[in-house]
């Protein structure tokens, strides 16, 4: 005949296990469930740094055509794109206006540039510059039609 004492640690030990497999199981589950999250996740921040290069590479000023002509197009201000992506005669424009005292007028960048503005045909380029700057985020106008830099 069985010992009924050793009968009863037995199945008490064999209840314990069987909470302790439940416990471990739910656990693995858990854990894989994570694997899983984690494995999602990394998909996601590798697709989201290949947008983000391409973005970037995509701010960069892209040479086009006008006129059978290839010429600099002017990006857009973002604040991860830096002055250097402008072609050198608007950083320049950029840097005229930027050391000014205040606010300026066309004729007072040209002059800082050395451009003879009593010629129209040389003023007005610039100020079409000046122009292109503004609409792309770079420069202010002000009412009164002085350029400033942005705040």
């Amino acid at each position: 005949m069985l010992d009924p004492e050793l009968l009863e640690r037995i199945t008490a030990r064999r209840a314990e296990l069987d909470e302790l497999e439940e416990q471990l199981a739910k656990q693995l589950a858990e854990v894989r469930a994570e694997r899983d999250e984690l494995a999602v996740a990394e998909r996601v921040l590798e697709r989201m740094s290949e947008q983000l290069a391409d973005e970037r590479a995509s701010a960069e000023p892209i040479p086009g055509q006008v006129g059978g002509r290839a010429v600099m197009l002017i990006p857009h201000h973002t604040s991860c794109l830096e002055e250097t992506a402008l072609p050198p005669d608007y950083q320049r424009i950029l840097a005229a206006v930027r050391q000014a005292a205040g606010p300026v007028m066309a004729r007072q960048v040209g002059d800082a540039l050395g451009i003879d503005v009593s010629v129209r045909a040389k003023l007005e380029p610039l100020r079409g510059k000046l122009v292109r700057l503004v609409d792309r985020g770079w420069l202010r106008k002000l009412p009164d039609g002085r350029f400033t830099t942005r705040l």
